[in-house]
């Protein structure tokens, strides 16, 4: 169990309700009559806040959830400082807190952005993207990618421009990467090291890449992510503020992710 905002709202939830219905169950019992001015304030606050939170902890559990992006590991896709939401039933119907899977949807697919829980620590969520299926080989070797034996196609875009906090970015080589499932663009630094090799994923687990190829900490450096870590899927930028470049970045609002 993570001690992390899931369990702290569940247990708003818990507390709020038990004060509350236990106030209620205590008057019936007790056979007196509800007058709302005679409220207890601890009472009073359990009552306005317990709907409120029970809201959002179903919501947040078992709808969507959003997230903010930290860094440029998945540049130009995602952009530090977006706002996303992540499906969190896409992949399965899963308990809060102790993130029991009790329903299966899905499965990922490759090219998914997923959110997932990061297996070195689990109380740090990452995002990344779906390259590896269980049972995929896959190679990563003069910075492209072969699955299963076959090359994935690459077709330049030109010099990328980096904004805002992106801006070290700025004349990395954007490419367009066609997954067979999903196209989508990658950011390549000629002038980083030439990271190689070859990956089996195991039964369970999924390989995961960052768009941003030479500025992402993801499976090729710690390994594959296990079924179990994963949150769901991003699908929606719902906001966008990057205070070194134009704060509120309208433009991103309301982007569908690919």
């Amino acid at each position: 169990m993570d001690f992390d905002f899931s369990f702290f709202l569940f247990t708003a939830t818990l507390v709020t309700g038990i004060i509350w219905y236990g106030y209620l169950f205590h008057l019936k019992r007790s056979n007196t009559e509800y007058v709302e001015e005679n409220e207890p304030l601890l009472v009073e606050y359990a009552r306005s806040f317990f709907p409120v939170v029970l809201i959002v902890f179903i919501l947040r559990s078992f709808i969507a959830e959003p997230f903010r992006i930290p860094s440029g590991s998945m540049m130009p896709t995602l952009l530090i400082g977006d706002f996303i939401l992540v499906n969190k039933f896409t992949y399965g119907i899963r308990l809060p807190v102790i993130n029991k899977k009790i329903i299966d949807v899905s499965e990922p697919q490759r090219g998914d952005a997923v959110v997932f829980r990061y297996p070195k620590n689990p109380t740090v969520d990452y995002i990344k993207r779906v390259i590896g299926l269980p049972g995929d080989t896959i190679s990563y070797a003069n910075k492209q990618l072969t699955i299963n034996g076959k090359l994935m196609k690459q077709v330049s875009l030109g010099h990328y421009q980096g904004l805002g906090q992106g801006k070290s970015m700025t004349g990395a080589e954007a490419l367009d990467e066609n997954l067979q499932t999903v196209e989508h663009d990658i950011l390549i630094n000629h002038n980083a090291p030439n990271i190689k090799g070859t990956f089996i994923v195991p039964k369970g687990h999924y390989f995961v890449m960052g768009d941003n190829r030479d500025n992402s900490n993801d499976s090729r450096y710690w390994g594959t992510v296990p079924e179990e870590n994963l949150v769901g899927r991003a699908f929606f930028i719902w906001m966008n503020w990057d205070w070194e470049h134009e704060g509120i970045g309208f433009s991103r609002i309301g982007t569908v992710i690919k």
